[in-house]
């Protein structure tokens, strides 16, 4: 088994927790003063948050979630959007090679999140968010 491993800088712990407990749809595994950590089966992620005093420049571009299905991105948008979230949503977008549609939403911190679905490939790419 492998699980993908990202941790994150943050400037507020709990408000971060609040913020991945929705994104997730899962608990933290673990919490710590200074610490928490996800563990998520699907899809395989450990992800860890450490507060610090601030976070500056970009030093993610940003995260993702790939989709097998139309379906399976509405679904998450919808969830989301129950949850509180304002989602950015870009419909038959070229990015990366790929003719996709796909939503955004941000972390207390403006980490950007992604999900997706490639519905084809493309010869052609469109700078844009992702692609930088």
């Amino acid at each position: 088994m492998m699980n993908i491993h990202v941790g994150l800088n943050v400037t507020d712990l709990e408000g971060s927790i609040t913020f991945y407990t929705k994104l997730f749809g899962a608990e933290p595994a673990k919490v710590k003063s200074d610490y928490a950590k996800f563990l998520l089966e699907n899809p395989g992620l450990n992800f860890t948050l450490r507060p610090v005093s601030a976070v500056e420049g970009n030093h993610v571009n940003h995260f993702g979630f790939q989709l097998s299905s139309t379906e399976e991105l509405q679904n998450h948008k919808e969830r989301l959007e129950k949850q509180g979230f304002f989602s950015r949503d870009e419909k038959d977008t070229t990015c990366c090679y790929a003719k996709q549609d796909k939503f955004w939403i941000t972390d207390p911190d403006g980490h950007e999140w992604e999900f997706f679905f490639t519905k084809e490939d493309s010869e052609v790419d469109t700078i844009n968010t992702c692609c930088n």
